[in-house]
């Protein structure tokens, strides 16, 4: 397509000559054969926000028959895994749905090259599409090389680009979508790249899923329009982003997650182009606007349509969206826009969402009686207590209909209101297992539709509150210790930005565990260095009462997960390949900080 066809493009209208359905369908085809009745699509933008390509519901349906007969060609057994690289391209949602038309099970490929490099990738695709016993693989231009490698020996059936699926035949037959009770796609867990887990997500789950996330979460009403910089290939990409508008006949206008990172100012952008009511973002994003955005242009922006500023996907410190929506309100941001929300691929997406137009509501709690008693007793934000003492907690909401949360200790006793332990959810949308590994799903599923979600929190009345993960809890002489204490303590210190701290606990020389907080430092000067180090540690030991190791990386060091969120076991098995048990021995004395300096650098 020439440069003056794309420039004649016209985005999906944000109003719809359709009766407005709000996902009560049977299954995804269905969902999309009512949509293409209308005029409303997807639209997908260029890292400076020009729109590159319009793919209208009634365009995508029409296309995604036609590849499905194609795949028909291929002699596939009903159920085939079809693995796709989900880049922010056409390609992904035509491929998807192409699949549900045949009766195939789509499974999302991360489409995310880390630090770790093109073989690093390359073995993550192999991993997965092992995992996954894929028949089909799919890439689009960007991504077919390492697709390519990765599959070499796998014994395919068939892998190529868009180009290569044009040229396969069309086989005469009728289509027989997937049915309510069959599997809609296989869905990644975001945490372990190493052993990644295939979520089985059936059509009645994530269909009851998105209506409830539509009617009783955000919502949805006449006139709404999405955005969203979010892959594909995460679940509230994929199901928040692309499947909810989809069976709520809305327009999406789609950037590229890389785009976004490299100029996160163009989210707000085209926000105000569009005139966007609906966007989501891990709580990083809207750091990253922060970070990236320069004061004079907090006024520069038309904000005022953005009625939902979803943020989830990762524990919620409100401190970060509070200055967002200060330094945005001269753009006419409303604070009360944002949406806390709690979920994940195991219950498809969503969980819980707090009230709307209300915006954040912080829990203040004494950190010390957390740690040390496992209660959130509530304490005066402004009692004079300091940062770390008094922790501040977003509610997530109560539970949508149906939805059951518990909060248990490690005995599998249901806790009292503030007491905290670990969530436990059943519901509707609650997966059916890990697929093709029983015994994982054993370990978190019981068999009365219980899911150990491997997250801690705490209840307030029939809300409940998120404080982080079980496994990166740091447990030192017997008390709780939350690596979010510590990175946040990190981050206050003008030598460190938002994100680049990671906290966790290894063992130490003599058996018992070590705090270690790795603190990406992009000061060189040694001196410097050493008086960061040295800050640390009496702030650790004053305001926590245990003693710490601290090292100082380069930027870009620590790893994040596919779906961009840092990850603290990825940090704690680096850290453990550069660092041995002796030098945790050692004190980190200045002379000592400026040979670690000298050496991480």
């Amino acid at each position: 397509m020439n440069m003056e066809a794309i420039e004649a493009m016209k985005a999906t209208p944000t109003r719809n000559n359709l009766p407005l359905r709000l996902a009560d369908f049977s299954t995804l085809a269905e969902a999309l054969d009512y949509a293409a009745q209308g005029e409303t699509g997807f639209n997908f933008y260029t890292g400076t926000g020009k729109l590159h390509s319009v793919l209208p519901y009634a365009k995508l349906r029409e296309q995604a028959q036609t590849l499905a007969r194609r795949l028909h060609s291929l002699g596939l057994e009903r159920g085939a895994r079809v693995g796709l690289v989900a880049d922010t391209t056409p390609d992904f949602p035509l491929f998807f749905f192409a699949c549900q038309y045949a009766g195939l099970i789509p499974v999302p490929l991360t489409a995310s090259i880390h630090l770790g490099g093109h073989q690093a990738y390359v073995e993550q695709l192999r991993r997965l599409l092992t995992i996954c016993q894929a028949e089909v693989a799919m890439a689009s231009a960007d991504f077919l090389p390492f697709l390519s490698e990765a599959a070499e020996g796998l014994n395919l059936r068939f892998a190529g680009g868009p180009e290569a699926f044009a040229e396969l035949p069309e086989q005469e037959t009728q289509l027989q979508p997937l049915k309510p009770k069959e599997i809609a796609y296989l869905q990644y867990t975001s945490g372990s790249t190493r052993f990644p887990r295939g979520v089985v997500i059936t059509q009645e789950t994530v269909l009851r899923n998105l209506a409830d996330i539509v009617t009783h979460g955000v919502k949805i009403r006449p006139g709404d329009r999405c955005l969203s910089w979010l892959p594909f290939y995460h679940d509230m990409g994929l199901v928040g982003l692309v499947l909810a508008p989809l069976a709520s006949q809305l327009s999406v206008d789609y950037l590229s997650t890389r785009d976004f990172a490299m100029r996160p100012r163009v989210w707000l952008k085209l926000m105000t182009e569009t005139r966007a009511t609906l966007s989501l973002s891990p709580p990083f994003g809207y750091e990253l606007c922060v970070r990236r955005l320069r004061k004079e242009e907090s006024d520069k922006f038309d904000l005022s349509a953005w009625r939902v500023a979803g943020v989830g996907a990762e524990t919620i410190r409100p401190e970060p969206l509070r200055q967002f929506a200060e330094m945005l309100a001269p753009s006419n941001f409303d604070k009360n826009a944002f949406v806390a929300c709690y979920g994940m691929a195991e219950c498809s997406l969503a969980v819980s969402l707090a009230p709307l137009a209300q915006g954040l509501e912080v829990d203040c709690v004494d950190g010390e009686h957390l740690a040390e008693h496992q209660e959130a007793l509530p304490v005066n934000g402004g009692n004079g207590t300091s940062a770390v003492r008094s922790n501040y907690f977003v509610n997530c909401g109560v539970p949508l209909p149906d939805y059951e949360v518990e909060v248990r200790d490690k005995h599998g006793q249901t806790l009292a209101e503030r007491r905290c332990g670990t969530l436990f959810v059943r519901g509707p949308s609650v997966m059916s297992g890990y697929f093709g590994d029983p015994q994982a799903t054993q370990q978190v599923l019981s068999s009365d539709g219980w899911l150990d979600t491997g997250d801690l929190g705490y209840r307030i009345g029939n809300s409940f509150v998120v404080t982080g993960r079980e496994k990166d809890l740091i447990i030192i002489n017997g008390r709780n210790i939350w690596p979010q204490d510590l990175e946040y303590l990190a981050e206050q210190q003008t030598e460190v930005r938002t994100g680049d701290a990671s906290a966790f606990s290894v063992p130490g020389p003599d058996g018992e565990e070590k705090a270690v907080l790795v603190i990406q430092c992009r000061v060189s000067d040694v001196v410097k260095r050493a008086s960061l180090m040295e800050r640390l540690h009496g702030l650790v030991r004053e305001e926590l009462g245990i003693d710490c190791f601290i090292e100082l990386v380069p930027p870009h060091t620590l790893p994040r997960t596919s779906s961009g969120k840092l990850s603290r076991s990825g940090a704690r098995q680096d850290f453990l390949k550069r660092v041995n048990r002796a030098q945790l021995r050692q004190p980190q004395t200045p002379h000592f900080t400026q040979a670690l300096g000298k050496r991480a650098v």
